[in-house]
């Protein structure tokens, strides 16, 4: 399988604190706020993000021709770490980024010099069998990890029931649809920021579509996810989990209970998204937990 090129960019001087950000399933990498970034880069951090790839600027596939699976996505996190010439990083992680952080802390512990995940679930926990057991109406087995709300659940099922989107402008509605869900009811919704951005996202995009090759790279390898292994981490870890969390709530105390010495964070009215209004308490979390 060739590697896909991988859309990256820098802020901060190269002599600083490292810091990888690393952004959730089918999402860009300028999902993480310059807003937010700014805040890291005056508190003296070098901080790279990235576009996964099949997703924004990086490279895409077509993957009955080029099939992968997210193995080949958690190895991305490594090329874009060689590729600014980093042997280690801190690393912070959202959603499924954050799961893709913890495999890296485990696989690879030299390469992470601490350790934070943001709106996550825990590695090996098979959070995505759970999200679709719970669209598709089927019991969860005991122990599972705690389903979406309700909310998310019927926002979902009626966009997987639904005709795609004709053109544009419906298109992007459905994206600031879908973003309004996601940001959750602790905090005001922006709507006009919402559509700058998600114009913004849609329009930087190589290819829209192909960011659905991330649900065939997981269906692709169900047991992507090693199981048991949290317990290896040894990277000091900072939990951060919105206390309005819908897709995984309560994921977030189960990841600092299986790592030892994790902290975890709640952060008032944040839903599973970054609104400006957590920018300040975020960034100055990260900036303490990647003091050296």
């Amino acid at each position: 399988m060739r590697d896909v090129k991988i859309w990256s960019e820098e802020f901060g001087a190269v002599a600083d604190t490292p810091i990888l950000l690393i952004m959730g399933s089918m999402s860009q990498g300028i999902l993480w706020p310059d807003e937010f970034i700014g805040r890291l880069v005056v508190g003296g951090r070098r901080v790279i993000r990235y576009d996964h790839r099949d997703t924004g600027l990086s490279g895409t596939v077509d993957f009955a021709v080029e099939p992968y699976t997210w193995e080949a996505v958690k190895n991305d996190v490594y090329r874009v770490l060689d590729a600014h010439g980093l042997e280690s990083a801190h690393l912070v992680g959202h959603s499924a980024g954050g799961l893709l952080a913890q495999f890296v802390a485990v696989e690879r512990p030299e390469r992470v010099r601490s350790l934070t995940v943001v709106g996550s679930s825990p590695l090996g926990g098979g959070e995505g069998r759970v999200l679709m057991r719970a669209l598709t109406g089927q019991p969860q087995p005991a122990g599972s990890l705690p389903e979406p709300a309700p909310e998310f659940l019927s926002f979902y099922r009626a966009l997987m029931a639904a005709p795609p989107p004709e053109d544009r402008r419906a298109r992007i509605d459905g994206m600031i649809a879908e973003q309004r869900v996601l940001h959750g009811t602790g905090l005001p919704f922006d709507e006009e920021a919402a559509r700058r951005l998600q114009e913004r996202i849609h329009d930087r995009a190589r290819d829209l579509s192909a960011v659905a090759n991330h649900r065939l790279a997981a269906a692709a390898d169900p047991d992507f996810e090693p199981v048991e292994v949290l317990h290896r981490v040894q990277a000091p870890t900072l939990v951060v989990e919105g206390s309005h969390e819908l897709v995984k709530p309560g994921h977030g105390a189960l990841i600092a209970e299986r790592i030892a010495g994790a902290r975890l964070t709640i952060v008032a009215g944040m839903g599973h998204t970054l609104p400006p209004e957590v920018h300040e308490e975020l960034a100055a979390a990260v900036l303490a937990h990647t003091a050296e």
